[in-house]
């Protein structure tokens, strides 16, 4: 093992990797045709007790958790909480603890909002949204991930261009861990008949013009015909916060 200094400031370990490059690429051919449950049991038992799922109580977070209680699924559960997000995201978060029972680990940045300002200056996100990123989201994920040999997150290839490629089954050879990606297949429509068949809590801005949630000062609502990520840090070129990088 060798530590190293990140992007942020952060310390990092570099560890074996879980799984080799090999190892994975096969997996994800094997997963490709299957669905989204079973490849989320798979994971769940071949990396019991070093799995994470992240929640950013989204429409997909609300179906990963639908899915994890009814498979009995035993997994840590995240929130990487930036102290900017929405009031009603917050609220989606209770509705599923309350609907679920699911204990929820929040893991915040190192300062505050009005710290960071102090340190920063204020509006960070305004200036240099990447950073903004990396100290609110990045380094948070980056401590969450500690020990962990997979993770499970609700990315979609529909979702948008940069993502277009992702798998079921992916290495993030940087940190040292699996990604399991269940849904990655899985359109808008198909998103929202899963929440309506099983009546899972959902945030309900996605009803409101917002395809894509993120921090309020960085969030927009997008309009017919746009992108979905295109409310998202709004006419700075940006189109990802860094974790799925």
């Amino acid at each position: 093992m060798r530590a190293i200094d990140d992007a942020y400031g952060s310390l990092r370990t570099v560890r074996a990797l879980p799984m080799s490059p090999a190892e994975v690429d096969a997996l994800a051919e094997e997963f490709e045709p299957r669905p989204a449950e079973d490849v989320l049991a798979w994971a769940v038992d071949r990396f019991a007790g070093r799995i994470v799922l992240t929640c950013s109580w989204q429409q997909q977070s609300s179906v990963l958790l639908d899915m994890c209680s009814r498979l009995g699924a035993d997994i840590r559960v995240v929130e990487l909480d930036t102290g900017l997000l929405f009031p009603e995201t917050y609220a989606t978060r209770d509705a599923l603890i309350a609907r679920y029972g699911v204990t929820v680990e929040r893991v915040d940045p190192l300062r505050t909002v009005a710290e960071q300002a102090e340190d920063e200056g204020p509006e960070l996100w305004a200036r240099e949204p990447d950073r903004c990123c990396g100290l609110r989201k990045v380094e948070p994920l980056e401590r969450a991930l500690t020990g962990m040999d997979a993770w499970v997150t609700g990315i979609r290839r529909a979702q948008s261009p940069t993502r277009a490629g992702a798998r079921k089954v992916q290495l993030d050879a940087r940190r040292g861990v699996v990604k399991i990606q269940p849904l990655v297949d899985w359109d808008d429509e198909r998103v929202k008949g899963y929440l309506f068949a099983h009546d899972v809590p959902y945030n309900p801005l996605h009803d409101q013009g917002y395809p894509s949630i993120g921090c309020v000062p960085c969030t927009r609502r997008v309009a017919e015909g746009e992108d979905a990520r295109a409310g998202r840090w709004a006419g700075t070129g940006k189109t990802e916060c860094g974790l799925h990088l």
